[in-house]
């Protein structure tokens, strides 16, 4: 019975979670385009958030500080590379100035390890108990929800379909149910390599927020729109130590 549950959890916390998110993408042009914005700011915060306030605090916690400190640092010159080569194929100019189309293909990298990670995580909480199990992937999807958002945001201005957003996200969701059914089976194998599937996750997420993220925010430098940035971004640090602080 613990493996139905478990069923249930791992698509209510991966594809679950981007159906909710994706029920933005019904609104019009004007304001989805408005909202994506906001989105792209807020997703700022929770990105910044979830490295330092979760991934890699729990990874830290699990093996050698300097190990996995190390491995983040190697995946953001990883992401410096990947982002090098995704510019240098899409480039419509010659000076190959960058642009948002890059942060895409990291985005869904990096949510497809972290998806993967969650689907770990909820998998041993069933393993402990249902009862849980069941808490786990309720604070699993408040993460979720919020991240998802963001992400769709970065998809959108990306140049993304509405249709094409939603279908990659589902693709990075997927991790989480075979990754949870692999540990429900196979925990004690898996257990190594989470912290280093978080640390690479957290490279991601932090190469993502610094590099592309925040530079495209100061294109707008009125007082308006960078008080809105400034909140949205508090807001979604504030949103993950929330949903950390309720854990």
């Amino acid at each position: 019975m613990n493996f139905v549950y478990l069923l249930i959890a791992l698509f209510l916390g991966s594809i679950g979670s981007i159906m909710l998110a994706g029920l933005l993408l019904f609104l019009n042009n004007k304001p989805l385009q408005t909202i994506s914005t906001y989105l792209m700011y807020l997703s700022g915060g929770t990105l910044l958030g979830s490295v330092f306030l979760g991934m890699i605090p729990k990874a830290v916690n699990m093996t050698n500080p300097v190990l996995i400190l190390s491995f983040i640092l190697a995946g953001i010159l990883f992401f410096f590379l990947l982002e090098k080569m995704i510019l240098w194929r899409s480039c419509q100019n010659k000076e190959c100035e960058r642009h948002m189309h890059a942060a895409a293909p990291i985005i869904l990298i990096g949510d497809a390890f972290h998806n993967a990670i969650d689907g770990i995580v909820i998998a041993a909480s069933f393993l402990t108990s249902t009862e849980v199990g069941i808490f786990v992937t309720i604070s699993v999807i408040l993460h979720e929800i919020p991240q998802e958002l963001g992400d769709f945001g970065i998809l959108l201005r990306s140049g993304f379909s509405r249709r094409k957003a939603i279908w990659f996200n589902v693709l990075s969701g997927v991790t989480a149910i075979f990754f949870g059914i692999a540990a429900f089976f196979t925990l004690d194998a898996l257990k190594p390599i989470i912290p280093y599937a978080l640390a690479f996750s957290a490279s991601s997420f932090l190469y993502i927020a610094l590099a592309d993220l925040i530079p495209e925010m100061h294109r707008k430098t009125s007082i308006k729109d960078s008080l809105t940035q400034f909140i949205l971004i508090s807001l979604g640090i504030l949103i993950i130590y929330l949903i950390i602080i309720l854990k």
